[in-house]
């Protein structure tokens, strides 16, 4: 889908729209284009500090969070390159610990599109060689990359040997691309796999793990697999154990049953590789300290907070597919029990046009009382009256609204004050990017 980057810098945006205006936007697999810039740039791809390389459905963002935290807390410094950014396009490049300045960023983006002249390079293949030509400029201990889409044939699977490879949660999407069977998408991001490099994956349906385990067969890497070579449960506290020892970690800052998952991944991740020494009370800092802006955070006070009765509770998640949703609708479940005084449940839904909404929605049904949709703006979304009919289908009462401050506005003239409600958007990470800068929360 177009990603539609924004600069509130001018030197930012006038080389955002070089990109556009030479990639708008399509995603485009395969690793001729992106090898072909990186060759014109000098390889910065081959002048990474230890990688740590992280492809999944859901869970890979959460999973990047932890691992930076924990090395950060080892006293070590850390690059990171995710996507997609929330609200200001610089949240894609941390370099040792912090966002890209707009001046640094508006100068590599014009280095690499200099380079990229007759390679025909999408939007993210330019994007990944500006955060590989950054890193290999700056020092740093180590570089957490996350897949961008699939892994095989992601723009960041060029990197030849990095410290440790992960596969967080697997689940349906992007099927256009990656195949339309849970199996044939395992295969994708196990592509990630590199010769005598640990492969530390989750537990899986047997199908998808035996396709996990010829691609990493293929690939000559050795697989770490979870309940077989560690393994973690959750009681007052997260019990992480391997061949090592066990760890004891505090539950994770972040809300959602899901989360202890992704921690135990990032932990076995750091666990399993040789590069860095990551003491056993950087993971619990980690557990401790991690966020990450648009995975069931909880807003603060702030313009689109002030709309809903005093009390009220607004919550924010990026996920749009069914098995994000799963786990955001378990993570809603536990904050509005039913016999604690907690007011009602209304969804605010904004989704592309290429997602499931059935499949979304699906878990809902028997939670939400009202759902309020949205259209996803500058993005081919779903029409909101499209959205409304689907959650009809499902039992949930359905409204279109123009915008979501206009569907916070409704809740609040239908809510008592008495009962203060809790809220949930959800549906789109851009969607997500938008609520945060309207309520003044751009992550840092």
């Amino acid at each position: 889908m177009p990603d539609h980057a924004t600069s509130s810098a001018p030197a930012v945006q006038a080389q955002l729209d070089r990109l556009w205006a030479l990639s708008p936007g399509a995603d485009i697999l395969g690793l001729e284009r992106i090898t072909a810039l990186l060759t014109r740039l000098g390889d910065p791809h081959l002048r990474l500090p230890p990688v740590f390389h992280v492809a999944g459905t859901n869970g890979k963002g959460s999973t990047c969070a932890f691992l930076r935290s924990a090395i950060e807390a080892a006293g070590l410094t850390v690059h990171v390159y995710t996507s997609p950014h929330l609200v200001r396009f610089n949240e894609r490049i941390r370099i040792a610990g912090k966002l890209i300045e707009d001046d640094a960023l508006a100068t590599l983006l014009s280095e690499v599109l200099d380079h990229a002249d007759g390679i025909g390079a999408s939007f993210f293949e330019v994007t990944t060689a500006a955060a590989f030509l950054a890193f290999a400029r700056a020092p740093a201990d180590a570089c957490i990359i996350e897949v961008g889409l699939g892994g095989r044939l992601d723009a960041t699977n060029v990197i030849p040997a990095p410290a440790v490879t992960g596969i967080a949660q697997l689940g349906i999407d992007h099927q256009a691309f990656l195949g339309d069977t849970a199996e044939d998408i395992a295969a994708e991001k196990a592509g990630i796999a590199k010769p005598g490099v640990p492969l530390v994956t989750m537990a899986y349906a047997p199908g998808v793990t035996g396709r996990i385990a010829r691609a990493a067969e293929h690939a000559q890497a050795p697989v770490i697999a979870l309940a077989r070579d560690w393994r973690y449960s959750v009681s007052d506290h997260l019990h992480y154990e391997d061949a090592a020892g066990p760890l004891a970690l505090p539950l994770p800052r972040m809300a959602g049953p899901h989360q202890p998952g992704n921690l135990a991944l990032a932990t076995a991740m750091l666990r399993h590789q040789r590069a860095l020494d990551i003491p056993g009370e950087a993971c619990r800092i980690a557990a401790r300290d991690t966020t990450w802006p648009a995975r069931m955070q909880r807003l603060a006070p702030g313009p689109l907070v002030d709309l809903l009765p005093p009390g009220s509770q607004l919550w924010l998640d990026g996920g749009h597919n069914p098995a994000a949703a799963g786990a955001i609708a378990a993570t809603l479940e536990s904050l509005a029990h039913p016999g604690i005084g907690r007011g009602e449940v209304h969804l605010v839904l904004g989704m592309l046009s290429n997602k499931d909404v059935a499949g979304l929605l699906a878990p809902f049904a028997a939670l939400a009382t009202t759902l309020y949709a949205v259209p996803v703006p500058d993005h081919d979304h779903h029409a909101p009256a499209t959205l409304a009919g689907v959650a009809r289908s499902l039992g949930i009462a359905a409204h279109t609204a123009d915008d979501v401050l206009a569907a916070l506005a409704d809740i609040a003239q239908i809510s008592d004050p008495a009962e203060p409600p809790i809220v949930l958007i959800l549906g789109s990470l851009y969607l997500a990017g938008g609520v945060l800068a309207a309520n003044g929360q751009s992550p840092d």
